[in-house]
């Protein structure tokens, strides 16, 4: 079975196929499933080691550095060992670090299994974009993550319920031991579903270097769509606790203001496919960025320029961005990584890379200004659409020497001809 992936997809209602794709899902949510699902833990991590709750936060904030980190590692490791072993080495990466973590004694050694459980969990982030993208022509890639991208909205809202069952009638460290479990499961169905041999048409692709994957205007302004969408996405949520204490809203309200922006996320991905079905990949794309422009404004408005009581103006305003996210980023992602179809995992890892910096990097700055509530999100999402306004207009050029050629730089001998002419 493992050497007829492509057959898969030429019987769209075998039962074979929609494994398959529950597999791509549950790679693709396994970063997020491991960062949500022991948030509910914390307290009872912070009895067992006698922490403070800072100590474990941090915790959290290591998981992010070794996911950053390890997104760029699994290109180079695909190329030498391919797609199949490197997913073995990093999701038994990820079960040994859990166990690790399930058995640890002390903070320090749970901040190092989740460093390198990140780092094995970057291999599932990784591959099975590259998986879609060698595996499918460009139309049915876009098709699959179309289907799978709003499947990973559903991961934070989920995982910390899961977390909180397993917390509540095992422990803490059950919550790792069912990651291991997971972990278990898909090296299973990736010796079932991912071929032992590449592509023969991929097989001897030569390496690429990653400034040769930035060189590409297509495939750098889609990834600067992508992150740029993300940061505004992330500007949201990291304030937004905060946000709705400042409108007097206790937490159960908070933790339910989530559930529409999920519903929209999901909603949005699974009508990309309508509309590119109908109106052709670009003619969707600038459409959905006019409406992220809108929400962007709406947002802006609601949160920074009119003095409202109440936060569902801007509740509103952000689901449907989420909305238009849910829809942009099935395409961007498949408009980038087809640039590169024979090193796609390469071109994968530098994209989650950017991905992640820049939503990092939005998160961080709005964080500075928290104290200015509603309107450090409104002045963080207006920055990171200006992002996407760059990124949507350097992928619309087929290099940097067509973007170059749109700028005229003063010529001071001609201008020196063109004075004397006058006075003549």
């Amino acid at each position: 079975m493992s050497n007829d992936i492509q057959d898969i997809g030429k019987k769209p209602a075998n039962i074979t196929f929609y494994l398959f794709l529950f597999y791509l899902a549950l790679l693709s949510m396994l970063g997020f499933v491991a960062t949500d699902m022991y948030l509910p833990s914390f307290k009872s991590i912070e009895s067992t080691f006698n922490a403070s709750s800072s100590d474990v936060a941090i915790s959290l904030t290591t998981f992010l550095a070794g996911l950053a980190v390890g997104q760029l590692l699994y290109g180079p490791l695909v190329h030498r060992i391919g797609k199949r072993h490197s997913l073995f080495v990093g999701l038994s990466l990820f079960m040994l670090a859990s166990a690790m973590i399930a058995n640890s004694d002390s903070m320090l050694m749970m901040n190092i299994g989740r460093f390198f459980q990140a780092i094995g969990a970057c291999s599932a982030a990784v591959i099975w974009q590259a998986i879609v993208i060698e595996q499918y022509p460009a139309d049915k890639a876009q098709g699959i993550f179309a289907n799978i991208m709003p499947l990973v909205a559903l991961s934070p809202a989920l995982a910390p319920i899961a977390g909180a069952f397993i917390l509540n009638s095992f422990g803490w460290r059950a919550v790792f031991v069912s990651l291991c479990l997971i972990a278990a499961l898909l090296i299973v169905m990736t010796y079932v579903f991912v071929p032992k041999k590449q592509p023969h048409s991929h097989k001897n692709a030569p390496d690429i270097r990653y400034m040769e994957l930035l060189g590409n205007t297509r495939y750098l302004g889609n990834v600067i769509i992508f992150g740029a969408c993300s940061g505004a996405f992330f500007a949201y949520l990291t304030l937004w606790p905060a946000a709705m204490e400042q409108y007097g809203h206790a937490a159960t309200e908070i933790g339910l203001s989530f559930i529409p922006q999920t519903i929209m996320f999901i909603v949005g991905g699974y009508s990309s496919k309508r509309l590119i079905r109908k109106f052709g990949t670009a003619v969707s794309l600038n459409a959905l960025l006019i409406f992220f422009a809108l929400c962007v404004a709406a947002i802006f408005i609601s949160s920074v320029v009119l003095e409202t009581q109440s936060v569902l103006p801007l509740l509103i305003a952000f689901s449907l961005l989420a909305g238009s996210n849910g829809a942009i980023y099935p395409i961007v992602v498949n408009n980038a990584l087809q640039q590169f179809n024979t090193n796609a995992s390469k071109a994968a890892g530098l994209q989650n890379f950017l991905q992640i910096s820049i939503a990092f990097g939005a998160s961080s700055l709005v964080a500075i200004w928290a104290s200015a509530g509603d309107n450090a999100i409104g002045w963080g999402i207006l920055g990171c659409s200006v992002l996407v306004a760059l990124g949507h207009s350097i992928q619309c050029h087929d290099s940097w020497k067509q973007i170059g050629a749109q700028f005229c730089f003063p010529d001071p001998a001609r201008a020196a001809r063109v004075t004397r002419n006058k006075s003549t």
